[in-house]
């Protein structure tokens, strides 16, 4: 078998050393104040935010009484392996939040995604890239946003190749498509691309109209990961506009979500979306028409 990415072990690594404090019931607070830490140090390992120590983590099994040497040597090696993380390279122009979310993307099986705002990073051109950092990393040099650009393509190799995951589900609300992040030019360029994406064996673009009004994803975008390796919990990563970002493994939570994206499958376009994107791309910055129209009159 074949060595479990680092983001995988270290969020394998998080759930256990949840479940050990639970069972041992202690509190965060409880153990940070035993292991003489500040209280958002444990919070940031339970996170995944941040690696935990060999040292630390001996200290911490003691704490939890995890006396079994066989899982506390699986533990250990988990912290191990799970010190290099996916584009830490980019930790320059990446939040730690984000390069959380990375780690996640790098390691799913299946991704799902509802997109309110902007294209999704994977399937982004390099123009709308630059266009969209220069519109709203306000300040940045240019060095800054070349480097922005760089990292952001280097996310993009994921889908070469059979390393990446094995079926992406993409929603994208009909705004995303609409707004003219660069111009007509940068955005023609654009869909041409997502067209070519939904024509992917493992990829599925859909589109949710205008005219489906009020839905569920209009708090705003999602991503849904699922994992092959077992007992690895399904996660979601929630977004906002102001760069706020939570991620969740917790049932709860990832239930309602899941079962939020396959209400928005059944309400969004799927049928010629290759065609669909084509006939936007054509016209693009002549005004919009109805999209659930154009796309029903392309399959006649």
């Amino acid at each position: 078998m074949s060595t479990p990415s680092p983001a995988v072990q270290r969020l394998r690594l998080r759930t256990e050393l949840r479940r050990a404090r639970n069972k041992a019931g202690l509190t965060q607070r409880q153990v940070a104040t035993k292991m003489e830490w500040h209280p958002s140090k444990l919070i940031r390992i339970e996170a995944g935010e941040v690696a935990v120590t060999v040292n630390d983590l001996k200290a911490l099994l003691d704490e939890y009484e995890v006396t079994d040497r066989r899982k506390a040597e699986s533990l250990l090696q988990l912290a191990r392996g799970s010190r290099k993380m996916p584009f830490s390279e980019y930790r320059d122009v990446f939040s730690k939040e984000f390069l959380a979310f990375l780690a996640l993307e790098s390691s799913a099986s299946v991704i799902r995604g509802f997109h309110f705002f902007v294209i999704p990073g994977l399937f982004q051109t390099e123009e709308y890239i630059r266009a969209l950092a220069a519109g709203t990393a306000q300040g940045a040099s240019l060095e800054r946003l070349d480097r922005l650009v760089e990292a952001r393509l280097a996310r993009q190799e994921l889908l070469e190749g059979d390393e990446g995951p094995q079926r992406l589900f993409m929603i994208l609300d009909e705004s995303v498509i609409r707004r003219q992040v660069g111009g007509p030019k940068v955005m023609r360029a654009q869909m041409e691309r997502l067209a070519e994406l939904a024509a992917h064996p493992r990829i599925t673009i859909q589109i949710l109209p205008f005219s489906v009004g009020a839905h569920q994803g209009i708090l705003g975008p999602f991503t849904f990961f699922e994992f092959s390796e077992e007992g690895m919990p399904d996660s979601v990563y929630l977004e906002n506009p102001r760069g706020e970002s939570y991620a969740s493994n917790e049932p709860e939570v990832t239930g309602k979500y899941l079962e939020a994206f396959w209400a928005l499958e059944d309400q969004a376009l799927v049928d010629n979306m290759s065609q669909t994107l084509r006939q936007v791309a054509a016209h693009t910055g002549e005004g919009s028409t109805d999209l659930a129209l154009a796309s029903s009159s392309e399959g006649e």
